[in-house]
């Protein structure tokens, strides 16, 4: 849960809402289950925002409020292809000595959803666990590989499905192919590997099995921030509801977080999460329905 400035080639906004467990919750708030965040935020952040969440049904007691302290803060300025970016200024704040306290009745999740931060904090969530959950879904960047690779391998070990971009893959694994890659991911403990492509969909894979989704071509693309993180609550959003984590069932979930995702990018921030309606999600099903449909006979 973060505070981002962010600048664009569409615009530049100095302070919105942002972090990867708001735009999770937001996302998976959508669907029919209980959802809840475990995060820390600063005195400063706004009981607007704290309310934004409760309103879409999401349990903040998970949340921790540092008295006199200051929430996360990030800013950066993306180029003209939206795949780059720039960071400006970083300011870990209360996120710094961050150690999560999970309250007793969400210590027995069915499914868990480890955001987007150090891998020293995510273990601890884990250790705190009361049960094995059905699934839990990991999602890393670069950074982690770079600076704390032994902390986020144990991390790996523990979870049932990764999701990385293709640079990550490559990084994690030293294999350029992508098949390769996620074959080598799987031996390091997941049974699934999501690899997303950005602007070019994701692939999802599993033993030998492999599902490729497109990504929807829009016309508008404002602000990428965030569209992974509502991918993570989509994906994990659809499985809960469904209780269905099977290879199937997760094409369908991949569907449902790049709709997610495609809905973020298209305005600054969580502006298009926060008056998501129903309406919109079948409208942007059928379009990727339409995109993915056709015929042809094969002798």
């Amino acid at each position: 849960m973060a505070y981002d400035a962010i600048e664009t080639p569409f615009g530049k906004v100095d302070k919105i809402l942002g972090g990867a467990a708001t735009y999770i919750g937001l996302s998976a708030s959508r669907f029919s289950l209980d959802c809840a965040i475990v995060s820390v935020v600063g005195e400063d952040f706004e009981e607007e925002h704290l309310s934004l969440l409760r309103d879409r049904g999401v349990d903040l007691s998970g949340v921790e409020i540092v008295k006199g302290g200051a929430t996360f803060f990030w800013s950066g300025k993306y180029h003209n292809d939206l795949n780059t970016r720039t960071t400006l200024d970083t300011q870990l704040n209360v996120l710094e000595n961050f150690n999560p306290k999970i309250p007793d009745h969400l210590k027995t999740p069915d499914i868990v959803m480890l955001g987007n931060l150090s891998p020293d904090v995510q273990l601890k969530a884990l250790d705190q666990l009361e049960s094995k959950p059905k699934l839990i879904v990991l999602d890393t960047m670069n950074f982690w590989m770079e600076h704390f690779r032994p902390a986020l391998d144990k991390v790996i070990t523990k979870v049932d499905v990764i999701s990385i971009n293709d640079e990550e893959a490559r990084q994690l694994t030293g294999e350029y192919s992508l098949v390769k890659a996620a074959g080598e991911i799987q031996k390091m403990g997941p049974k699934y590997v999501i690899i997303k492509k950005g602007e070019h969909g994701a692939l999802l894979f599993h033993d030998k099995e492999i599902f490729c989704a497109p990504a929807l071509p829009l016309e508008e693309v404002f602000d990428p921030t965030g569209a992974g993180d509502s991918f993570a609550g989509g994906f994990t959003g659809y499985l809960t509801e469904t209780g269905n984590i099977s290879f199937n069932n997760m094409k369908l979930a991949i569907i449902y977080g790049s709709a997610m995702a495609s809905f973020t990018v298209e305005k600054f921030g969580t502006e298009k999460l926060v008056n998501y309606t129903p309406s919109m999600m079948m409208a942007r099903l059928r379009a990727f329905k339409e995109l993915t449909t056709f015929e042809i006979e094969i002798e």
